[in-house]
């Protein structure tokens, strides 16, 4: 157990190989994830490293880890429509448009900061969070399962789907209720577990034997070895399964090199980073795609403020178990700084990462600089990440399956719920999963609102 102790005394070394050990155990996570945003996977690993960078700069937090996690992927896929987009445009046109995207969120994220936001965050229900907390990650399964389970993934599940008896009410969804995006993805999912004889039999067998090594190994592997090593073994596996065989599932694909006359130099040292033209954001049609800038400034406000409830929770429980105080300005600020570089890297919104975060504090970290050597090293040996190459889809699908299914199956918070705040919690759960999660967060707090008139004094005593 973690004993209070304050904040640890710095020491580089420590910092160093900490942040080595993160490099290393997060790369699947980071190549997963890009798939939940809806653009290709080796876009999660050249788009990582900057924006923890400027993390690691602007937070108060030696601890804390920032990224895309499986949530911010959601909710950016979820809200710029990110399929049908795909689609229309193709993907290096919704890589900007997420790029102009996260540039929105940075620079609202960094307005809340300034306003004071951060103590009215605080005081956001818990039944309305933990609601939300299960909508978002039933929607991050949705978008998981088609790679594990599907030899072709999504595109394979669609046309399934699209013949079979769901596709009435598939049509109707997007005909009548386009913003109800999780709808149809819920629908999918159903669809997916539901139809075994459909799978790919290796992808699938592949995926779920991943995802329970993944979920079990941790018991079983030796204790020196750093949280996260089960993940690189079930990667490292099923790659070699992939580089041996005749694999028929979705892999990775090829990583492109970075252009020799891209990056960015400061003085003699030159940053393999590919940044996006200035210009080519600003023409991006981000406000048309939300119908003008009123719905984009709100869009991005409730996506920061939703963003800053992982921080929150995050710091909280180091401040709790460590006595590290926090600054909810300065986080909230370090947040709109990321996702700023995140948005002129290439990268969807990024946020605090919980998964990430705890194996930084067990590796030893005693400082921010720890962030900026793993970022570091994701930027200087981007070149050398072929390797992942071959690496199946189905394998990443586990890594994130593996860090959501149980909190789905048995959302024990909402189970646990009584009367009113059953209604809310529940409320904010289903409302988060079939619609898109900042809709799902708005009409949490609109039934936590009814709640609270219908039941005041039960409300007022679980406050």
């Amino acid at each position: 157990m973690c004993q209070k102790t304050g904040p640890p005394k710095f020491n580089p070394i420590r910092d160093v190989i900490a942040g080595t050990i993160m490099a290393a155990t997060s790369v699947p996570q980071l190549v997963a994830y890009a798939q939940g945003v809806g653009y290709a996977s080796y876009r999660g690993l050249a788009t990582a490293g900057p924006s923890l960078f400027a993390w690691g700069i602007a937070t108060g937090s030696p601890f804390m880890s920032c990224g895309v996690t499986s949530i911010t992927a959601l909710m950016a896929k979820a809200d710029l429509d990110g399929e049908s987009y795909v689609a229309e445009h193709g993907e290096e046109a919704y890589v900007n448009l997420v790029a102009a995207y996260s540039l929105w969120v940075g620079l609202c994220s960094a307005m809340l900061g300034i306003i004071g936001f951060g103590k009215v965050a605080a005081m956001t229900p818990k039944t309305v969070s933990k609601g939300f907390k299960w909508g978002c990650a039933v929607g991050v399964v949705a978008s998981a399962i088609p790679n594990g389970l599907f030899s072709s993934g999504g595109s394979e599940l669609k046309k399934h789907v699209a013949s079979s008896f769901a596709a009435g009410f598939v049509n109707w969804v997007k005909t009548n209720a386009p913003a109800a995006t999780g709808a149809v993805s819920v629908t999918n999912l159903l669809y997916a577990i539901t139809q075994p004889l459909l799978w790919g039999p290796i992808p699938a067998t592949l995926f779920i034997l991943s995802t329970a090594f993944v979920m079990k190994a941790p018991k079983y592997l030796p204790k020196s070895f750093p949280p996260g090593t089960e993940v690189i073994i079930a990667t490292a596996v099923a790659t070699l399964l992939s580089m041996n065989t005749d694999y028929p599932g979705n892999i990775v694909g090829e990583i492109p090199a970075l252009d020799a006359d891209a990056g960015v130099s400061i003085g003699p040292i030159k940053i393999p980073i590919s940044i996006i033209d200035p210009k080519v954001l600003m023409e991006v049609p981000i406000a048309e795609r939300f119908g003008g800038y009123v719905p984009l400034i709100i869009s991005a406000t409730l996506f920061a403020a939703v963003n800053f409830l992982s921080i929150m929770g995050i710091a909280s429980g180091f401040e709790a178990e460590n006595g590290i105080a926090w600054s909810p300005p300065r986080e909230l600020i370090a947040q709109g700084v990321a996702c700023g570089v995140a948005g002129v890297t290439g990268s969807a919104p990024v946020s605090g990462s919980m998964s990430r975060s705890l194996v930084s504090r067990m590796a030893g970290t005693t400082s921010c600089m720890s962030a900026m050597v793993t970022a570091l090293l994701w930027i200087y040996l981007m070149p050398y990440m072929s390797i992942m190459t071959p690496t199946p889809q189905a394998a990443l699908a586990s890594v994130i399956i593996s860090a959501v299914i149980k909190s789905v199956v048995f959302p024990k918070d909402l189970l646990n719920m009584k009367g009113a705040d059953a209604f809310v919690g529940w409320g904010a759960g289903i409302a988060t999963a079939v619609t898109s999660p900042t809709i799902g967060f708005g009409l949490a707090l609109v039934f936590y609102g009814i709640a609270s008139v219908v039941s005041p004094a039960k409300k007022s005593k679980q406050a």
